[in-house]
């Protein structure tokens, strides 16, 4: 079944490199044409003058990609606390959640807020380590860190793709169900993982260093096959998750539609939408409607 589309975000820690993360996805999902850096001010998702002065992220911002048939919303929000409450109403929009921690520095203590904000919004939740290719970095010692500190299921999913039986038997232990189908058959099946993942029963674990690219292929592969659509009734229904201006001075209502669809001239509380438009990065496109699920 081709999975339409789905709504992810980066949360992450200061500094665990969330917004490389956020363009390496994009560079090698052929978003794209040069992954940018925030040192170097050139950062996709970084539009604002004040982000790249700073070199940190501030608003949230989105960027939409295709990967393996399935298309991505990407929503990138502040990593900085100070900014958390633009991070916060990013999450009701959420279909599932990649959790950024840095492989050199583990779990820190934000890390722990922001799992207990995915849990709160009880989101699916991704969990890429980065920063694996600096000194210190040491993949057992974090696996430990992420399963004291955050879930004991989380799995490590560097070979999700051999699905070998020391992995698969890790993926069993976490659902009763799962592991007497695993015990009797020897196997679980792509589906099995997908709803484990999306009922917050698995939380998958991936390593590598998005500066580099490395890791970054098995980790949208695993998101294209492991990610499944919401299913959302026929009346119309929408939740605004932001408000702002753009460079005309035009109010943009930020929104994620949650039922039906969402048409250009439909009135909604007495306010027309005169333009819908599907952002990516600074850029957008305008479309004469939207269906339920796409922000």
């Amino acid at each position: 079944m081709t999975q339409t589309h789905i709504n992810i975000a980066m949360l992450a820690h200061v500094d665990a490199g969330k917004t490389t993360l956020s363009e390496a996805l994009l560079y090698k999902s052929g978003s794209i044409r040069k992954a940018g850096r925030v040192d170097n001010k050139d950062a996709f998702l970084d539009t604002n003058e004040m982000e790249r002065n700073r070199g940190i992220t501030i608003f949230s911002k989105q960027a939409v990609f295709s990967y393996g048939g399935c298309e991505f919303t990407l929503l990138d929000t502040p990593g900085h606390v100070d900014f958390s409450a633009e991070m916060e109403r990013t999450l009701q929009v959420l279909d599932y959640g990649i959790l950024v921690v840095s492989g050199s520095d583990g779990v820190q203590g934000h890390t722990e807020t922001l799992w207990k904000l995915l849990k709160r919004y009880n989101i699916p939740t991704f969990i890429f380590v980065n920063k694996m290719d600096l000194a210190g970095s040491d993949k057992n010692h974090i696996m430990e860190n992420l399963k004291s500190r955050l879930d004991t299921n989380c799995v490590d999913f560097s070979d999700y793709e051999k699905s070998d039986d020391n992995f698969l038997e890790n993926i069993a232990t976490c659902d009763e169900n799962v592991l007497e189908n695993y015990m009797d058959t020897g196997e679980i099946s792509n589906e099995e993982i997908t709803n484990l993942i999306a009922e917050r029963k698995v939380f998958p674990c991936f390593f590598g260093s998005a500066l580099k690219l490395d890791g970054i292929e098995l980790f949208l592969n695993a998101m294209a096959n492991l990610t499944k659509n919401k299913s959302y009734p026929d009346e119309f229904g929408a939740r605004v998750y932001k408000i702002s201006r753009d460079s005309q001075g035009n109010r943009l209502t930020h929104m994620k539609v949650t039922g039906g669809v969402l048409k250009v001239k439909d009135v909604i509380n007495d306010e027309k939408v005169n333009q819908i438009r599907i952002y990516s990065g600074n850029k957008f496109e305008t479309k004469d409607s939207v269906k339920a699920g796409e922000v």
